[in-house]
């Protein structure tokens, strides 16, 4: 007779019957019943001498046999069991149930059962009854996106061939579970279910099926606060960044639940009331209240606790900086409210790398192993009396600096761009510097860029640094096709914005073009059967390697014909070439700060008309000629990254000026203008004979031939932006423009040339008559032309213009591969021909919405929906909406 030793353990999840099965979970729980079941349960054999079974008899294993489904071999599972052959064993006794755990905890067997086959005296014939846990074959996870499906599979170990247990199971469930709750999902469900197939060794194998039912997100409808006398609900409801309560009006945080924010923001709660100098404020307890699937409310009791002021604020160990210039730095005086969020900040402000705190003095000075703690010493009378404690530690230098993961760009590159060298004093600012340089370059991801302090040395003053570069691609393809103005129009745009022109010779390092040394080399080609228009520029950042001095050049030629309406074509001896050369420098300022940097251009443009005879120009026959120069001062201190900056400003004031010819040049422009204005008003005056006419408009165009050989103008710009983050990569960013372009010689007038057209997307296209595009968003290109106080229009464009604009923009990713962010904005704009008539804020107004694209393949793409709310000059009803496609240009 085979007599029992020990019941089995089987796994309901597989498809087992639960009145027969054990919860894995409460195994250790059930090790003592097992332990006593497997003592109560021993029987004889029936020829055998009874057993004492209160005192337990000693006996000695004579043989172990294994039975049951499985691949492994009879000595394996022995070894697993840890039983062997001429082992003494009590009976009853705890061996057995340890031999069961043991196999148990392997995580390979199921239905587990031990017997005595046989007893001969005080031997015992065991045998070993089990079956391999299944393997898992396959994982089908319905409910969820798919790259969202690997990673469950990773995080749970799912890989094909682990042994599936009910504690696989139930933990995955779990998981699942408490993940989309933790992220705002609380009717998240999930369920996980096997079948069990056979392969072609019969080894048993199951599949599991997983169904992940989300469900919606919950919604904040109240956050309700108690025991809070002194600060109002609605405070303590704006301190909480993350969850908020929900609202219609709220469009760029969304009222939502998530576990970890919430704990985040409840500490901000006590931080604001700490702010307020409740220092000793507490959370006495929180909960949450199910209202229905959608919505929850959430209950926070609070102690304010008592109001707290500062006292007497001591500075010890300090030697290099004394107690009255530490005392400005930290501004906090004596009767103040306590407030220790902003003690905290004036001593170590995390949030701003430049902040104006003692940490910060200390570590721009050298101070790398400096340490400030702040100590309550005393709070008598609830006044904070604190002693500042300071360790100043050795000033420390840099030792070695080195740079790893410039796969492209060449050394020399990044380390002219370096505020911190060798020898050099430690500056957390020249570091933070460094950085903001690096990511302006535009080689590398922002994002990605670490600094890594090796090699310490408190007691010698050294450290080394390395900064960590991602490179990223630099160059741009611009390839469009469209048609407008009667036909097929198509560009092609080369930029390559890290090139090496002393590679240019090497075959060898064209991969797929020289590549490394910083220099930018753009090749643009736009043409259509009626115009063509080839670009060339070059810049070199650094002229002769030694300091910040840009060097650019560009070259440019554009034919323009004019339409043939006989033959529908365009007719080449109707035709206007504009030819142009720039030669720029730019150089790195000191002084103010060196954030400025100071440009100059010369730049020449020849205009050749030959019966070009269109409402463009007065003369169709001739040329012009354009020698001007143009200086600029700008400050850019934008951090960090240059395609989302989050905080700084960019300034720019710029003047375009030509020679005043008519200073020396021996023409009388009052008669000539005066001749003009004669010969107008004969040529508008239908009563005139056409043949005179013809000839006043020939002479006209001869007099505007002679006022503008020469081009004579100047013309100033202005512009501001201002970048602040409002929020985490919430930011705000207002800006401002102006420009003027005016004249020398009011006889001579100003030119028809240089004008601001605003309107549209600011993309100018080709532009023949030099004209300036200027971008307003919600309005047709180039559609708001002046209009005198008596309501006249000119279609020539402005001579002054202003702009305001306002733009708040939210990131969707920052990702080195494309940055993607969206955009609300409000703006306005107007253009003007003379002073008398100018009014900087009698704007033309829109508002939209945008999405900006920035792949480095491509540079910057995007899309804006405005809504002009008055009319375009001209027209009596406001402009409505406007779709504005947006390539390779900021706004």
């Amino acid at each position: 007779m085979k007599q029992l030793l020990n019941t089995k353990i089987e796994n309901d999840a597989l498809g087992k019957p639960a009145s027969k099965s054990v919860n894995i979970t409460s195994l250790k729980t059930l090790l003592p019943l097992l332990t006593l079941i497997s003592s109560l349960f021993i029987f004889q054999h029936a020829s055998a001498q009874e057993a004492n079974y209160d005192n337990g008899k000693k006996y000695t294993i004579e043989e172990i046999t294994v039975a049951g489904e499985t691949s492994f071999s009879e000595q394996t599972i022995i070894s697993f069991s840890e039983l062997r052959k001429g082992q003494q064993i009590m009976m009853p006794g705890k061996e057995i149930s340890r031999a069961i755990k043991k196999l148990w905890n392997s995580n390979l067997f199921n239905n587990i059962e031990i017997y005595a086959k046989d007893i001969q005296g005080d031997k015992v014939f065991l045998e070993i009854r089990l079956s391999d846990l299944p393997e898992l074959n396959n994982v089908q996870i319905s409910g969820i996106r798919k790259g969202k499906k690997d990673k469950v599979i990773e995080e749970n170990k799912l890989n094909k061939g682990v042994k599936v247990t009910e504690n696989l199971i139930t933990t995955t469930k779990n998981y699942l579970v408490n993940k989309y709750q933790k992220d705002g999902y609380l009717n998240s469900k999930v369920t996980i279910s096997t079948r069990e197939v056979k392969d072609s060794i019969q080894k048993s194998r199951v599949d599991m099926s997983i169904f992940i039912d989300k469900g919606k997100k919950v919604k904040v409808k109240d956050i309700v606060f108690t025991g809070n006398e002194v600060i109002t609900d609605r405070k303590l409801r704006k301190a909480m960044k993350n969850t908020k309560k929900k609202k219609i009006y709220r469009l760029f945080k969304r009222s939502k639940y998530i576990e970890a924010d919430y704990k985040e923001d409840l500490k901000s709660v006590i931080d604001k009331f700490k702010e307020n100098g409740y220092r000793d404020a507490r959370i006495i307890s929180d909960s949450l209240e199910i209202i229905n699937k959608k919505n929850i409310a959430l209950h926070i009791e609070v102690e304010e606790g008592e109001l707290y002021t500062f006292g007497d604020i001591d500075f010890i160990g300090n030697t290099v900086y004394s107690d009255d210039y530490l005392k400005r730095i930290l501004r906090i005086d004596k009767g103040d409210t306590y407030n220790g969020v902003l003690l905290e900040k004036r001593i170590a402000d995390d949030t701003k790398p430049d902040a104006l705190d003692i940490t910060n003095l200390y570590q721009n000075n050298g101070y790398l192993f400096s340490t400030i703690n702040p100590v309550e010493v005393s709070a008598e009378g609830n006044v904070i009396d604190l002693e500042i404690r300071i360790v100043e530690g050795k000033p420390v230098h840099f030792n070695n600096i080195t740079v790893v993961g410039n796969e492209v760009t060449n050394d020399h590159v990044i380390y002219r761009e370096l505020h911190t060298r060798p020898g050099q004093l430690y500056s957390k600012s020249n570091v933070v510097r460094t950085i903001r340089e690096l990511s302006q370059l535009g080689f590398f991801d922002a994002e990605q860029i670490g600094t890594n302090f090796l090699n310490p040395n408190p007691n010698e003053g050294t450290i080394d640094l390395e900064y960590s570069l991602v490179e990223t691609g630099s160059s741009q393809i611009e390839l469009q096709g469209g048609y407008g103005g009667g036909g097929f129009i198509g560009t092609l745009g080369l930029s390559f914005n890290n090139f090496s022109l002393r590679n240019i010779l090497n075959l060898d390092a064209y991969k797929p073009v020289p590549r490394g040394d910083g220099q930018k080399l753009s090749l643009r080609l736009q043409a259509s059967q009626f115009f063509q228009t080839y670009s060339f520029s070059f810049t070199e950042p650094w002229l002769g390697g030694k300091k910040p001095v840009q060097f650019s050049t560009s070259l440019s030629h554009t034919k323009q014909f004019l339409y043939d309406y006989t033959t529908g074509k365009a007719d080449r001896d109707k035709r206007f070439n504009i030819t142009g050369i720039t030669v720029g420098l730019a150089k790195r300022l000191t002084v103010p700060d060196d954030y400025f940097t100071l440009s100059q251009a010369l730049t020449f443009q020849h205009y050749n008309l030959k019966n070009y005879n269109t409402g463009l120009f007065t003369f169709g026959d001739g040329y012009s000629n354009n020698l001007a120069y143009t200086i600029g001062l700008t400050r850019n201190n934008t951090a960090n990254d240059p395609i989302y900056p989050v905080r700084g400003s960019n300034f720019s004031v710029s003047a375009k000026l030509t020679l005043p010819y008519s200073l020396f040049n021996n023409v009388d422009y009052k008669a000539l203008s005066d001749e003009r204005d004669e010969l107008s008003e004969f040529v508008s005056d239908a009563n005139n004979p056409v043949d005179d006419r013809t000839n006043a408009n020939n002479r006209i165009a001869e007099i505007d031939q002679e006022r503008f050989k020469w081009l004579e103008f100047y013309k100033i710009k202005f512009r501001a932006d201002w970048y602040t983050e409002l929020a985490k990569n919430l930011v705000l960013r207002p800006s401002l423009e102006f420009g003027f372009l005016g004249a020398y010689n009011n006889n001579r007038g100003v030119i028809p040339f240089e004008r601001f057209f605003l309107g549209g997307d600011g993309l100018g296209s080709y532009s023949l008559d030099g004209r300036e595009a200027i971008a307003l968003r919600g309005y047709p290109n180039q559609s708001i032309q002046p209009m005198d106080q008596f309501g006249n229009i000119s279609n020539d464009g402005g001579t002054i213009y202003n702009k305001f604009s306002l733009e708040l923009r939210y990131p969707i990713t920052l990702k080195q591969s494309a940055k993607i962010y969206v955009l609300g904005f409000m703006e306005g704009g107007v253009a003007y021909n003379n002073f008398q008539d100018y009014n900087p804020f009698d704007l033309k107004r829109s508002a939209g919405l945008g999405l900006r694209i920035f792949m480095p393949a491509f540079g910057l793409l995007g899309i804006d929906f405005g809504h002009g709310f008055d009319p375009v000059p001209g027209s009596t009803t406001k402009n409505g909406w406007e779709t504005h496609f947006i390539i390779g240009q900021q706004f």
